[in-house]
């Protein structure tokens, strides 16, 4: 029997992400989508390309809820604690693509999003969904956490040479470039088209909400405190996000022992390349797929290490990685509906 699946928030970019991902994975079958703003409409309406592929009608949120096994929740922050509770009461599973359960501190909470906690026991059962480093933390949950676009391809650079102690945690940079569709559906001034077009942007520098998260992930990873430098930009393209991350390489570690340490720490990481030397991370290499590539790079002058990450921000930065984690919980493997080759031009 396939996994019942629901989405709220279907229409959002991340939303119909999912659905485009899910329509083709073997052990699910979505069962019901809501959206707020196109309720009663079907999905083909809202995306022409879903024509007669999801011709689905978007429901209520108690449709969604009633209808399905697992639900996910692709919404603006401060929207889906409530429905955590009442999926947490049904013994449903809740994969949130939003921010409320990412952070494990109120107060940090508070202070980069406005909110507070509704159910602290419900934040204390939630996991931090980011497979490739806290796979067995995710096993068996019910409720997930699904990491945002930056908090995963900034980490993923990162983590092994700090988890192994061979760089500095001070001084950390994460320069992170992202396309558009990382600002979501909703029109803008900054995502107008003649406001965007020919145009690159630093944009919240040292003021971005995902530099928590970051440094939440990197303190667990290193056993202290992490504090990063981290500036986000704004490239004039629809996906893709490359992260440039500069950490200097502590006494007595070589560059050779840096990529042995990635090379092992991802051998068995499907989702994650780490590219031979000479070679660099490119956001077209990783395009509508779930794959996440490395590039390290020795500024032998500065004794820098240079770990730049490529993603797709809508799937291995959203979507994909939510199904990701839907796999581990349901005890599939983990590339189930995930085998999205990137194009080749």
């Amino acid at each position: 029997m396939k996994i019942r699946v629901g989405i709220i928030g279907a229409t959002g970019y991340a939303g119909a992400e999912l659905v485009r991902i899910l329509l083709t994975h073997p052990e699910a079958e979505i069962t019901a989508i809501s959206s707020v703003s196109f309720e009663g409409k079907k999905l083909s309406e809202v995306y022409p390309s879903y024509r007669t592929l999801c011709d689905m009608e978007c429901g209520t949120q108690e449709e969604v809820l009633e209808k399905s096994d697992v639900v996910f929740a692709a919404l603006p922050h401060g929207l889906s604690q409530e429905l955590a509770a009442q999926c947490d009461n049904a013994g449903k599973a809740f994969i949130d693509l939003g921010a409320d359960f990412r952070l494990e501190s109120e107060d940090e909470y508070k202070q980069w999003y406005g909110c507070e906690f509704l159910d602290y026991d419900l934040h204390k059962r939630a996991v931090y969904g980011l497979p490739e480093l806290f796979r067995e933390n995710i096993k068996g949950k019910k409720i997930i956490a699904n990491p945002g676009c930056y908090t995963t391809g900034a980490p993923l650079a990162l983590a092994p040479a700090v988890k192994a102690g061979l760089v500095s945690t001070e001084g950390i940079i994460a320069d992170s470039k992202s396309g558009v569709t990382g600002a979501g559906r909703k029109p803008s001034q900054g995502n107008h088209y003649p406001e965007l077009n020919e145009g690159f942007h630093a944009y919240k520098v040292a003021n971005h909400r995902h530099t928590p998260e970051i440094e939440q992930t990197l303190s667990k990873l290193s056993g202290k405190k992490v504090t990063i430098t981290f500036v986000p930009h704004l490239l004039p393209v629809n996906r893709g996000i490359i992260s440039t991350c500069y950490a200097r390489i502590n006494d007595g570690v070589t560059f050779e022992q840096i990529r042995q340490e990635y090379e092992k720490f991802y051998e068995n990481e499907f989702f994650v390349r780490v590219l031979p030397d000479g070679e660099n991370a490119d956001i077209h290499n990783v395009k509508y797929s779930n794959f996440c590539d490395i590039s390290l790079h020795h500024d032998k002058r500065t004794n820098t290490l240079i770990a730049v990450s490529a993603i797709d921000n809508m799937v291995k930065g959203a979507a994909g990685q939510a199904v990701q984690n839907m796999n581990i919980i349901f005890g599939l493997d983990e590339k189930t509906g995930l085998i999205i080759v990137p194009p080749a031009f």
